[in-house]
């Protein structure tokens, strides 16, 4: 999709946190996928939400965790940073396993480390970088107001992409509002009858 008439979307680093609720990543994909923002990641980060869907999910195959890595590498382009891991240990954060997530946004350029553990990327240890972390559903309030019509379009073509079960607009929104994205939800109401 051109985007090419808006404002140029932002980096976003996807931290493992908000990648293994299914709901979410899929629309996190689809914010991708539309052109709302450039979504990053790292193999090392992908090993973490795995890891995690594994053990959180043990009757889903391993097999079929791979395949959505795979599937999320190969259609958001130029998704995996690569060549940050020398960065790691020059950064400090309260927790010192998340120091690849703020390498892998320095080096890729982010805007934005996207996690739900804010508390893990202080500001003042962000800002020098010029990258601010920020919730999801901030992040998805602050989308909508910068470009609505692609948040729409990733929503719309994540509930087209349920199947099983199809999910009515009701049942869509109140799915993701169970991601703590309440607030998104509630801008999205506005363009229901477009989702």
């Amino acid at each position: 999709m051109d985007t090419s008439d808006g404002p140029t979307p932002l980096t976003v680093v996807y931290d493992a946190c908000v990648l293994y609720p299914a709901p979410l990543r899929s629309f996190l994909m689809y914010l991708a996928l539309v052109g709302a923002c450039r979504a990053r990641w790292t193999r090392q980060i992908h090993d973490e939400w795995m890891r995690n869907v594994a053990k959180g999910y043990p009757d889903l195959p391993w097999g079929k965790i791979e395949r959505i890595r795979d599937l999320m590498d190969a259609h958001v382009l130029d998704c995996l940073v690569v060549g940050h891991e020398p960065l790691i240990d020059t950064l400090e954060l309260p927790d010192p396993d998340d120091r690849h997530v703020l390498a892998a946004a320095i080096h890729g350029r982010a805007h934005v480390v996207l996690t739900f553990n804010l508390r893990h990327f202080p500001e003042d240890r962000l800002r020098s970088h010029g990258i601010r972390a920020i919730a999801p559903d901030d992040f998805g309030v602050q989308l909508l107001e910068t470009s609505r019509d692609l948040v729409v379009e990733a929503a719309r073509r994540q509930r087209a992409s349920l199947k099983n079960p199809p999910m009515d607009v009701d049942r869509y929104l109140a799915s993701l509002a169970k991601q703590r994205m309440l607030r998104t939800v509630a801008g999205l109401e506005a363009d229901r009858e477009r989702i």
